[in-house]
């Protein structure tokens, strides 16, 4: 993330920097390309107006808060979101909460108070299907009439359903999510326009990787990440660089049956990563994980995992040393 890129939560009026912006909204988890047509549909109506593009999206989950708990799997959390916003080129993001009160209050105290007074917005993007205020009673038509009458420019971005490679029946959050439950990280990569990634902070493990020749940096995932358990080719970026390497999520039942954990075997790296915040990408799904009946025989099917990661980060382009 860029240092110029601008974090708010619950600001009372427009961060320095973001004043009279141009705001797409929604709750965008996972910024596929749905959600990418909103926001190109505001950076050049931002462009248009010389002005600052920012997103506005909200936290937690809408579906975690009226379910009273975490269920949904997060595709971008919010340091994954704001990562993956500035890639994309905008100024900043402001978080708003979603509580229940929030979600009672009527969709006019929304456009009113938040969108024109506090946050002073010159324009708003949303998608054909954003919904708001107490009852869902806020959409596309409401919206544009509020921004007649408050004197912001509103524009509705139609669903997107096609990508390079041809007709997608559903490009949403939920299509990505189911994808990657089925361990295809290929269809949710074509859904999402870019690899689907976590981040985290690389911690000590077991050191049983070590001892059998893959030493690995391991993280812990959400516990409502539903990723499919198994092998995958990544990549890592760390310090600014990016490596190849291959990546076990799972349960090692192999060894202990644990808690679900990521472990990532970096090729050609001997730096230490303890402690560190980590990006890693998923650019394939190698195999499914499974027991073996030795550690030898684990070993063996380790090496073949990866020569197939590294054949198949080779084929999917996947840069490294900072790309």
């Amino acid at each position: 993330m860029t240092t110029s890129f601008i974090v708010a939560r619950d600001p009372q009026a427009p961060p320095p920097g973001l004043e009279g912006a141009v705001a797409a909204i929604g709750n965008f988890d996972g910024l596929h390309r749905g959600h990418r047509g909103v926001i190109a549909r505001a950076q050049a109506l931002a462009a248009r107006l010389s002005r600052p593009c920012i997103l506005l999206t909200f936290e937690p989950h809408p579906a975690d808060v009226f379910a009273g708990e975490t269920v949904i799997f997060r595709l971008t959390p919010p340091d994954a979101k704001a990562a993956q916003a500035a890639r994309l080129g905008l100024d900043g993001m402001i978080v708003l909460t979603f509580d229940k009160e929030f979600a009672q209050s009527p969709a006019r105290i929304f456009t009113e108070k938040i969108l024109h007074e506090r946050l002073r917005l010159s324009a708003v993007v949303a998608g054909y299907d954003f919904r708001f205020g107490a009852g869902r009673e806020g959409g596309p038509e409401f919206l544009r009439a509020e921004g007649e009458r408050l004197g912001m420019i509103v524009e509705i971005v139609d669903r997107i359903t096609q990508d390079e490679a041809g007709s997608l029946d559903a490009v949403s959050s939920t299509a990505t999510r189911e994808a990657l439950e089925r361990g295809d990280a290929a269809l949710a990569r074509r859904l999402l326009g870019h690899p689907y990634f976590i981040r985290g902070v690389v911690r000590h493990g077991d050191k049983r990787g070590r001892e059998l020749g893959f030493p690995t940096a391991n993280i812990a995932l959400d516990p409502a990440n539903r990723l499919k358990h198994g092998i995958y080719a990544v990549t890592i970026d760390v310090d600014g660089e990016r490596h190849h390497g291959v990546a076990s999520f799972g349960r090692r039942p192999t060894f202990d049956n644990g808690a679900p954990l990521l472990e990532v075997f970096v090729f050609d790296f001997d730096g230490d990563l303890y402690g560190k915040e980590v990006e890693v990408a998923f650019h394939g799904f190698i195999r499914p994980e499974a027991k073996f009946d030795s550690v030898e025989a684990l070993v063996e099917r380790m090496r073949v995992d990866v020569d197939e990661a590294r054949i198949l980060l080779a084929e999917s382009g996947a840069s490294i040393q900072g790309a």
